[in-house]
């Protein structure tokens, strides 16, 4: 199983997510770290990835990977993150066959309204468990 994580800006939410995931799920579980760009895919890297790519097209080649994506909901946006998020990148996210287990956390310029708020670690908990019961299910 492949799990993409994908951020920007400095990486510290992918870098939370992918510490939780190699905390909580066998090591066999395969963790994709996809930065907008080099410090994000660095720092998700030094939280123990297993493999790492950068840039608008790594993300758009590597996400049709990916059994399960894990991101802030900001990656299926155009133009969140500051600007990192291009369409193309939104696109292939949305588009891509992966499971999106998108993280509701909000941006300067849209708000996600109607869902209840929680700390960032238990979203990034509630994420892990989907795929946590995915693993069991294949192993049923």
């Amino acid at each position: 199983m492949i799990v993409a994580v994908i951020d920007g800006m400095g990486g510290g939410i992918g870098a939370q997510i992918v510490t939780q995931l190699r905390q909580e799920l066998p090591l066999e579980v395969e963790i994709l770290a996809l930065g907008t760009n080099a410090i994000a895919t660095e720092k998700m890297m030094k939280a123990r990835a297993n493999r790492g790519a950068s840039g608008e097209n790594a993300i758009r080649v590597s996400i049709r990977q990916a059994d399960f994506i894990i991101a802030p909901i900001g990656v299926v946006v155009p133009n969140s993150m500051m600007g990192e998020i291009t369409p193309a990148i939104a696109e292939a996210v949305a588009g891509a066959p992966g499971r999106k287990l998108l993280l509701p956390i909000n941006q300067p310029h849209f708000e996600i309204v109607g869902i209840e708020w929680k700390a960032l670690t238990k979203q990034i908990s509630a994420a892990i468990e989907v795929v946590r019961q995915a693993l069991e299910a294949e192993d049923v």
